[in-house]
């Protein structure tokens, strides 16, 4: 006799984004979206200009608060949350524009990214004695052993970030991120602005992140060639509502995405498109 056996259990979600409404006075920048990111994953939040990716970000990490729905962390609701306690539950994201204090270095701009975790008290830090001391040292090491190996910036450690080119400081931004010890990196067009090869580099730093370091992600980004290639689930906005979301293939070939980008129904269209945008530059 075969014994039949159960299913695989499948892991709860570990963040869980359902029914979040948001209105800037008569303006609805976000209608009932519901998503889920597994935990592991890397999940994209795509869309053309102006379909509430950004809003749907900063009410994720905090700094709106939505008026309708919920927004539940490792099963916790986290909704009414403010921003600093949810960094340090785990969220940690980068910025559209690059949020860098320029006049200092890149190493101090790294390690602000760990204050939310810090013990130390204000006498303490005035003293820069016993706690102070040990979490500082703590932190430094850190920093240098993991994150900026990691990332490769050891060469600019010391550089005030306005000399840096705009890409470094892309990864800067992503380190400061990471020394927030994120369950879930939230990187907001982490590639815009790049070139080819500074867009491979962060690919494989995206990559990495997540099989080296067990990091889960969630991005919102317009490459849709990086999109297609590095997530496992893809979530389309348009006009604040979600549109379609699945794995990549999925999306792909979904008429509706495709008539939010293109303005018709014509599937082949967007799939050409899609490829173009993943053919390296000066490649046949």
């Amino acid at each position: 006799m075969t014994i039949p056996q159960s299913p695989p259990a499948v892991p709860a979600p570990l963040l869980q984004v359902d029914g979040v409404t948001l209105s800037f006075g008569g303006v609805h920048a976000l209608s009932g979206v519901g998503f889920e990111v597994q935990p592991g994953s890397i999940t994209a939040v795509i869309g053309p200009n102006g379909a509430g990716k950004t809003s749907l970000f900063n009410t994720i990490s905090g700094f709106y608060r939505p008026n309708a729905g919920s927004i539940r962390f490792q099963g916790q609701d986290i909704t009414r949350l403010p921003a600093p306690r949810r960094a340090r539950l785990g969220l940690g994201r980068s910025f559209q524009n690059i949020a860098l204090f320029r006049g200092m270095t890149v190493l101090d701009n790294i390690k602000l990214g760990r204050h939310a975790h810090l013990k130390t008290n204000v006498f303490d830090a005035l003293l820069y004695v016993g706690r102070a001391r040990r979490e500082e040292a703590e932190l430094r090491r850190d920093i240098e052993e993991r994150i900026i190996d990691f990332l490769e910036i050891d060469h600019i450690r010391h550089a005030p970030v306005a000399a840096l080119p705009y890409g470094l400081q892309k990864r800067v931004e992503m380190a400061r991120a990471l020394a927030m010890q994120p369950q879930i990196l939230m990187l907001d067009e982490p590639v815009a602005g790049m070139n080819r090869e500074e867009t491979e580099d962060m690919a494989r730093f995206i990559l990495d992140v997540r099989a080296e370091w067990g990091v889960t992600v969630l991005m919102v980004e317009h490459d849709m060639g990086l999109v297609m290639d590095l997530s496992d689930h893809v979530v389309v906005l348009n006009f604040g509502q979600v549109i379609a979301q699945g794995t990549p293939a999925v999306v792909q070939a979904d008429p509706e995405v495709n008539r939010a980008y293109l303005g018709s129904g014509d599937v082949g269209e967007l799939r050409r498109k899609l490829r173009a945008a993943a053919t390296p530059q000066g490649a046949q």
